[in-house]
């Protein structure tokens, strides 16, 4: 049986390659489970806000879509 940090693996390698102007990870919380899902900008092309948060990852991707947009797209991507 798989754990669910196990199932979440292939959203979060997935938003990873997708989405390679923001650092994605998963916070913690106090008792070491998985928590938010979070986005660090590092890349200015791809986005305005310097953190994105989400509950779960299609609302993350979701966000990130449209940080993309704000940005203009800048970084040739098809957003």
């Amino acid at each position: 049986m798989s754990t669910r940090a196990e199932d979440e693996e292939p959203a979060l390698r997935q938003l990873r390659e997708e989405f390679t102007g923001h650092r994605i990870w998963r916070s913690q919380r106090p008792d070491g489970q998985p928590s938010i899902w979070v986005a660090t900008l590092f890349d200015p092309d791809a986005g305005v806000d310097a953190t994105v948060i989400s509950p779960d990852p299609v609302e993350l991707r979701e966000a990130l879509l449209k940080e993309g947009r704000r940005a203009g797209g800048r970084s040739g991507r098809a957003w």
